[in-house]
């Protein structure tokens, strides 16, 4: 079954708005099988809307359309594909129920023209909204099947995997399915990435490969077309082997959704370790990152930052002679930075961070420059040198993950 997902509103050409919803619709009908050949964005215009219906029933079975349900005059989608087809608009009582239970709830006034959120494709299968009150339509029509989905992200993904994804496996059975695996990699970028697996992407067939380069990661997509899930998990295990031979010392991780950050934090806690800080290019970054991972409280003691030559003396005790000496943009400024956080934080590990973030040097070093300091309770502190280019946030978030990849090999012994 060949798809195709038409996103409708103008604020997605005027860049106002990002397309999530079609990332998010491309995933979940891959996974039923269901491959997506086209992707496409539409103002609020029912003449070119019009126009795309005419092209796209012609190369696609299943047409899905994200936006224009709701109660304002530019909201079109449901009158335009109903004329599209020759159908009319009705009302759906479960839907005009549930608008009068909210407006009764909320003790607003409801004006008339929300009434167009309850209406319908005659002939079609009403798709509930749970948690909005724009109702969706799931019509064939002259060997088309056509999907009508809200906009806002919030509505579109429970409605979907709540009501409109069992309709489509009910009623378009695949034979044969898509099943991925992603696997995640720092410190190799995707050109490299891609020649190491060369011979691997030149001669596959089933399963597949597919890389994508993200900032300061790559992820590669295993994907195999399959009848039955045994017989995927093994040629995915197969396959993912055949990677990891080649490039599995950068791996990291699995899943869309995971990143070197929370897998750094689980790793601290799996071995029941505790980690602190000392920042100076950085300003607080590596911290910051840290927080944004939930339960981080268990392992992340607090840290310092230290921007200037005299915080790095007054918060964390460092030689003014040192400093003097070597400079800030130093190996001995970062392993001090890093062994003085690791004791004032009675931390298992520490890591520091100092150099040049930009634009201007600084200490005759360019920007770019950066010693990312490692401190481990019972072993030497090291510092190792980065040279990261780009922008000034760039540089920075570079160096941050570099610290969580550092951070991550020291607490699992991954050299």
């Amino acid at each position: 079954m060949k798809a195709e997902i038409i996103a409708v509103g103008t604020e997605l050409l005027l860049g106002q708005v990002v397309n999530t919803n079609a990332t998010f619709l491309s995933e979940e009908l891959a996974d039923l099988g269901i491959e997506v050949y086209y992707h496409t964005v539409v103002g609020d215009n029912p003449g070119r809307l019009e126009q795309l219906l005419a092209e796209a029933e012609k190369r696609s079975d299943l047409i899905v359309l994200c936006g224009g349900l709701g109660p304002t005059d530019d909201d079109l989608t449901k009158d335009t594909v109903a004329a599209h087809i020759h159908r009319s608009l009705i009302q759906d009582e479960q839907a005009l129920a549930r608008l009068h239970e909210f407006f009764t709830f909320s003790k607003n006034k409801m004006t008339e023209n929300n009434l167009k959120q309850t209406l319908m494709i005659e002939g079609g299968i009403a798709v509930q909204n749970p948690t909005g009150l724009a109702v969706g339509t799931l019509i064939t029509a002259d060997e088309t099947t056509y999907l009508l989905l809200p906009g806002p992200p919030n509505e579109l993904k429970p409605m979907f995997l709540q009501n409109a994804r069992p309709l489509l496996e009910e009623l378009f059975p695949q034979a044969e399915q898509l099943m991925s695996r992603v696997l995640r990699f720092y410190g190799i970028g995707e050109s490299q990435l891609v020649t190491e697996l060369k011979e691997l992407i030149d001669t596959q067939t089933n399963p597949t490969i597919a890389p994508y380069a993200k900032p300061n990661e790559v992820t590669l997509r295993l994907t195999a077309k399959i009848s039955d899930a045994a017989k995927g998990q093994a040629l995915l295990d197969s396959l993912e082997a055949q990677v990891m031979t080649k490039v599995g010392e950068y791996f990291y991780g699995y899943g869309d959704d995971n990143s070197l950050v929370k897998v750094t934090v689980e790793a601290l806690k799996a071995h029941g370790k505790t980690i602190s800080a000392a920042e100076s290019l950085t300003a607080g970054l590596f911290q910051s990152t840290l927080g944004d991972i939930a339960g981080v409280s268990e392992v992340f003691k607090g840290g310092f930052i230290t921007y200037s030559a005299e915080t790095k003396e007054q918060f964390l005790g460092i030689d003014h002679k040192l400093l003097e000496k070597e400079g800030v943009v130093s190996e001995a400024c970062a392993i001090a930075m890093a062994e003085q956080a690791r004791k004032l934080a009675d931390a298992d590990f520490a890591v520091s961070f100092t150099g040049v973030a930009g634009p201007d040097e600084l200490e005759g070093q360019p920007a770019g420059t950066v010693w990312i300091g490692i401190a481990e309770k019972g072993q030497p502190a090291f510092a190792t040198l980065q040279h990261f280019n780009r922008d000034r946030r760039y540089i920075r978030q570079s160096a941050v993950m570099k610290g969580l990849d550092l951070i991550r090999r020291a607490v699992t012994k991954k050299k």
